[in-house]
C-alpha cells in the first residue's frame, strides 16, 4: 500500500502572478551585487522608480537593513515635495544619503548655467564625480526599457567604461539571468532591477504593496501655463513668458526631475487604483508626454548616455 501526503489547500491554491514574477527578479538582482561589488549604491531622487527599487532593496535583505548607501544629484530645481519625502525616508530607515549638487557646481564655476534654464543635462558630471569619489563599483538606477528608445537598448548590467561613458555595442549577454559584474579598476557597472518592469507594472506594485509616495504624483490643485504640450507649473525656476496664460489646474506628475523641464498632467486620480486606471489608457510614454529635456531630439537620451548619464 502506497502512502500519500495531502498538499495543503493554500499551496495547491498558490499561483505566481506576473508582480510576483518581477519582484522576484528584482531581488535575485539586489542580491547578486551584493555578491559581486564592494561598494554598491541605490540612486534615489525619491521619483517613484526610485522609490518603488529601495522597498525592492529592503524585501531582498530583510530583516537586515539596506546595505547599500543611497545617492541623489540634486539639480537645486527639484520639487519641495518630493525632498521633503526624500529626507523623510532616510531618516525613518536610518539609511546613508549621498548629496552631489548641480548648483554647488554653478556656485564654484564648474558646471555653467543653461540659457534655457534647464538643469536636467547637466547632472552628468556630479554624478560621476560622486562615483569615483566614493569608489562606487555598482550603481543602482530606476531606468525602465518602456520609458525611452535608449533605455531599451541596455542591459540589467551595464558596463561604464573608466569616463562613466556608455558603449550601446559593448553589450553583455544575460542568459538564464545570469549577471556579469567584471570590470576593471575606474570602471563601474550600472545596474537595473526595473528593467523589465513597465510604468503600469509599477503602479500596480505601489497598489499591491501599499507604497506611499509623495504628493505631487496624485491630483492636486497648481498653477500652471503651458508650453509645447505640456502644463509646467509656475515656480522660482519655471515662469510664464509673454502669451502664456497661467491657469488653475488639476493636475498630476507622471514623473519628477528638474521643475523647469517637467510638466504635469491633466488628472483627477487620487488614488494609485486610479491611476493604474488612467495609465493603462494612456498611448503616451511618462517622459515622452512630460519631459522637455527628452524631445530636444531623437537621440537625446542616448547621447547623455553616452557620456555618462543615468
Amino acid at each position: 500500500m502506497t502512502a500519500t501526503i495531502d498538499a495543503p489547500e493554500a499551496a495547491l491554491n498558490t499561483t505566481v502572478t506576473e508582480l510576483d514574477a518581477l519582484e522576484s527578479e528584482s531581488v535575485h538582482v539586489f542580491r547578486e551585487v551584493a555578491a559581486e561589488f564592494e561598494r554598491p549604491v541605490i540612486l534615489f531622487s525619491g521619483g517613484k522608480d526610485s522609490i518603488v527599487m529601495l522597498h525592492l532593496a529592503r524585501k531582498a535583505f530583510a530583516p537586515a537593513g539596506v546595505p547599500f548607501a543611497l545617492l541623489h544629484v540634486d539639480t537645486g530645481h527639484n520639487f519641495p515635495e518630493v525632498l521633503a519625502y526624500r529626507d523623510r525616508t532616510v531618516a525613518a530607515l536610518g539609511l546613508r544619503l549621498e548629496v552631489a549638487s548641480v548648483e554647488e557646481y554653478i556656485a564654484d564655476g564648474r558646471l555653467r548655467e543653461r540659457s534655457d534654464g534647464t538643469r536636467n543635462p547637466l547632472q552628468t558630471i556630479p554624478l560621476l564625480d560622486a562615483i569615483n569619489g566614493h569608489r562606487f563599483d555598482a550603481v543602482f538606477g530606476g531606468g525602465r526599457r518602456d520609458e525611452e528608445r535608449a533605455r531599451a537598448k541596455e542591459r540589467i548590467f551595464s558596463l561604464r567604461d573608466e569616463f562613466g561613458q556608455w558603449d550601446p555595442r559593448n553589450q553583455r549577454p544575460e542568459l538564464w539571468s545570469l549577471y556579469n559584474g567584471k570590470h576593471r579598476p575606474g570602471e563601474h557597472v550600472r545596474v537595473f532591477p526595473l528593467s523589465n518592469w513597465t510604468e503600469l507594472d509599477v503602479w500596480h506594485y505601489i497598489e499591491r504593496e501599499q507604497i506611499p509616495l509623495p504628493s505631487i504624483y496624485y491630483a492636486h490643485e497648481r498653477d500652471v501655463f503651458e508650453r509645447d504640450g505640456m502644463l509646467l507649473a509656475v515656480g522660482p525656476y519655471s515662469q510664464p513668458r509673454d502669451g502664456e496664460t497661467v491657469t488653475r489646474r488639476v493636475v498630476r506628475y507622471r514623473t519628477v526631475g528638474d521643475m523647469s523641464c517637467t510638466g504635469a498632467v491633466a488628472s483627477t486620480a487620487s488614488s494609485a487604483a486610479e491611476v493604474v486606471v488612467e495609465v493603462a489608457a494612456s498611448e503616451l510614454t511618462e517622459r515622452g508626454a512630460t519631459r522637455a529635456d527628452d524631445r530636444v531630439s531623437e537621440a537625446a537620451m542616448e547621447d547623455r548616455k553616452r557620456e555618462g548619464y543615468f
